[in-house]
């Protein structure tokens, strides 16, 4: 692999070069950005560009934003160096286009996490040391059934330790600046601080710190649980009630354990070797997007929350999502897209025509399909079996929109848990169809469009950041 190291101190390009090197690049450098652009524009390409955020004339930013904008500029790996560890700096990066930021002074292992998480090399031999560590997690519940159910439980499994409790949201936010856990599980309705007012602080607090939610899902509860994932909770899970202590503890376990487990890992997940290269779409039909097609799962509504606005609505396609969410949950999240969008997303209702700029919403426990002609396409809803254990299926949506629109199909990959994505990703490709899936840096759970990248099914693999303005640019939608 080629990297391309750009930084106007040569003392500085010369470090980053010795640990790429040692991790098995070959090393171009550049002293700015103009050099950088040069580099980029003749062959050999580079697999990966290193920018110091703090260049003069042409700052990393706005050079990363030109690589973005240049042929072939979007294919590239492009990673940010900065002494500035503020997340609003590394926020800026990555909007500009970085796919990883990394704080100086770096160490070899900080550098390789990065470039891992990126599919460029192996995990450091360090980042198995946490294997054996339990995750560490603090509840809060103003309940102390709720608590004391919570801490037996989970203490069962031993790869999980509770180290804390809290009664309310001000007591979590004091300890979770003072000694923060691994993950929090946040009860919704408390005293004192409510659980949605405890996760903005922490969100200001710590942005990477996971969170789930526990809640009734009564009709409020439902709607909070929803306000909390907008906000940056990673998952929710519903708290049982009605049941026998030793049936809820088999629900907590059910509900819960998979969750942490996946929301913090404790084993390194294993190199995505890049995927091998895919033809881009060919010139005739490079301005014909017939359809959108989006799965995502955990982390579903935040990052929705994120790419939507890009194009929805301007959109000269219709848009359709698959969420994994219980169907209570589906009217508010159209409710709040549309909000946030300025399109009007909806529920899809069976039969219906699809028209451009429609955005719409699988429900609750049917699936999502597509059918009728290229021309005339409708929705159809279906009880069809579950697929992936999943009703909706991004499998169902993508295969019957690769069916009816073929190459004209784009089919996107978001955050999620398991595979529900790949089959139906491999019957876009198969169609002619283009695949774009979100990168394992900004996902909440790197597994749905993880398993597409590591199949060699995405042509492009992309930070959250990156994914909205990429559809925008194939919809070819008019800025605002």
């Amino acid at each position: 692999m080629r990297a391309l190291v750009v930084d106007d101190s040569g003392a500085g390009r010369g470090i980053v070069t010795r640990v790429l090197r040692g991790l098995g690049f070959e090393c171009v450098e550049a002293g700015g950005g103009a050099d950088a652009l040069e580099a980029i524009a003749c062959e050999p390409r580079p697999t990966l560009v290193t920018v110091t955020r703090q260049l003069p004339g042409m700052d990393g930013l706005e050079l990363t934003r030109r690589i973005r904008q240049a042929p072939h500029g979007r294919e590239l790996k492009v990673v940010m160096f900065s002494s500035d560890a503020d997340p609003a700096r590394q926020d800026e990066a990555r909007t500009a286009g970085a796919d990883a930021y990394v704080v100086k002074p770096f160490t070899s292992d900080s550098l390789g996490r990065a470039l891992a998480s990126l599919g460029l090399v192996q995990p450091p031999a360090s980042a198995a040391a946490t294997a054996s560590t339990p995750i560490r997690v603090l509840v809060v519940d103003d309940s102390s059934t709720i608590r004391t159910l919570l801490t037996a439980t989970l203490g069962e499994d031993p790869g999980i330790k509770v180290i804390g409790t809290a009664v309310n949201g001000r007591m979590a936010v004091d300890i979770v600046t003072t000694s923060p856990p691994d993950l929090v599980l946040l009860d919704v309705e408390m005293p004192v601080l409510d659980g949605l007012s405890a996760l903005r602080e922490i969100r200001r607090a710590n942005k990477r710190l996971p969170v789930i939610m526990f809640s009734s899902l009564t009709e409020r509860g439902t709607a909070v649980t929803l306000d909390a994932l907008l906000a940056g909770a990673n998952d929710y899970a519903a708290k049982p009630s009605g049941l026998r202590p030793e049936d809820l503890s088999a629900k907590i376990r059910e509900e819960l354990v998979a969750k942490i487990k996946a929301l913090v890992p404790r084993s390194a997940p294993p190199a995505v070797a890049p995927p091998p290269p895919r033809p881009a779409a060919a010139p005739a039909r490079a301005d014909v997007v017939r359809g959108v097609v989006i799965g995502v799962s955990t982390g579903g509504p935040a990052a929705l929350a994120e790419i939507l606005p890009h194009f929805a609505s301007r959109a000269t396609a219709p848009v359709l999502i698959v969420q994994h969410m219980p169907a209570s949950f589906m009217p508010h999240l159209a409710e709040r897209l549309a909000k946030i969008s300025g399109a009007a997303v909806r529920e899809a209702v069976d039969g219906a025509p699809l028209r451009a700029g429609d955005v719409l919403l699988a429900p609750g426990g049917r699936h999502l399909t597509v059918c009728g002609d290229r021309d005339h396409p409708r929705v159809r809803l279906t009880d069809d079996p579950l697929e992936n254990a999943c009703r909706p299926a991004a499998d169902a949506l993508f295969r019957t929109a690769a069916q009816v629109w073929g190459a004209g199909t784009l089919g996107i990959v978001l955050t999620g848990m398991g595979r529900d994505g790949l089959a139906g990703s491999r019957a876009v490709v198969d169609a002619g169809g283009d695949v774009l899936a979100q990168d394992a840096a900004t996902s909440v759970v790197w597994g749905m469009p993880g398993e597409v990248a590591k199949a060699g099914l995405a042509q492009m693999v992309l930070p959250l950041a990156r994914i909205g303005p990429e559809i925008a640019a194939r919809l070819k939608c008019a800025a605002t």
